[in-house]
């Protein structure tokens, strides 16, 4: 279902960094994305970042699509198809460490609302975090870690995630993120016995699971996912080695 949507507010998260307000009355789910396109972009996957009535994107500034989308402001017009895909199962009666790096930690803040659950937030250097306010609005405890060390952990998010492990009892993580963090996030699960979800990112055309743009091992990334379960992941050959481009050929990390 497409649907266009007015603009009800932006917020600058950080430099490169705005979060976009619309109404849309869909139920949605932590986890889950919509298509967006506005004149002058093509249509692309952006993660929920609320997923209430009064739902929102937030947009890192990093190609032709997105920048156009910063140059949108309160009222003007989106037009939005979804939300699409499975997105984060939360169980009440268990005890979640939830991480979000970069801008991935959009598609964990509506998570951390619904668990409360303690958080991680994770990026280069604390001009580049986002959504510290938001989720330490909902979340019991929320720990920050950058690479460079100007802000909280002088550090990765799994290099921190190992050290709230050995203060805390969790079972399990919830993770979104550039795929070389989500990588090692799930090597350590393996290592410390703990069950995982884990948001992934794959060049996705339809959304809808027609295309097969977004094929991770048979997985269709946008319709099977984009979060995927400890189990699904234990088998999937192209976590941590390969995507496939526009034209759906496989392409090497390394």
């Amino acid at each position: 279902m497409s649907d266009f949507v007015k603009i009800l507010g932006v917020t600058e998260e950080a430099y490169d960094t705005k979060t976009f307000e619309f109404q849309l009355d869909e139920k949605a789910s932590p986890g889950q994305f919509i298509m967006v396109w506005a004149p002058g972009m093509q249509e692309i996957p952006m993660s929920l970042s609320k997923t209430g009535r009064i739902k929102s994107i937030t947009v890192k500034a990093i190609g032709p699509d997105t920048k156009r989308l910063h140059e949108l402001t309160i009222g003007d017009m989106l037009r939005v198809r979804g939300p699409y895909g499975h997105g984060y199962e939360i169980d009440p009666e268990k005890k979640y460490l939830i991480i979000g790096g970069g801008v991935g930690t959009a598609s964990i803040l509506p998570a951390v609302k619904e668990s409360g659950a303690d958080t991680i937030i994770a990026a280069r250097s604390e001009r580049d975090l986002i959504l510290r306010d938001r989720a330490m609005k909902y979340s019991r405890n929320v720990w920050i870690a950058t690479d460079d060390g100007s802000a909280g952990f002088h550090g990765n998010a799994v290099q921190l995630m190992r050290e709230k492990c050995k203060e805390n009892s969790y079972d399990c993580v919830i993770a979104c993120g550039p795929e070389v963090m989500l990588y090692f996030t799930y090597k350590a699960c393996e290592e410390l016995g703990l069950d995982c979800q884990l948001s992934l990112e794959r060049h996705m055309k339809c959304g809808a699971g027609v295309c097969g743009c977004c094929v991770m091992d048979g997985q269709r990334v946008c319709k099977d996912g984009p979060v995927f379960s400890k189990a699904q992941i234990s088998v999937m050959k192209d976590f941590g080695n390969a995507k496939r481009d526009e034209c759906g050929r496989l392409v090497k990390f390394r």
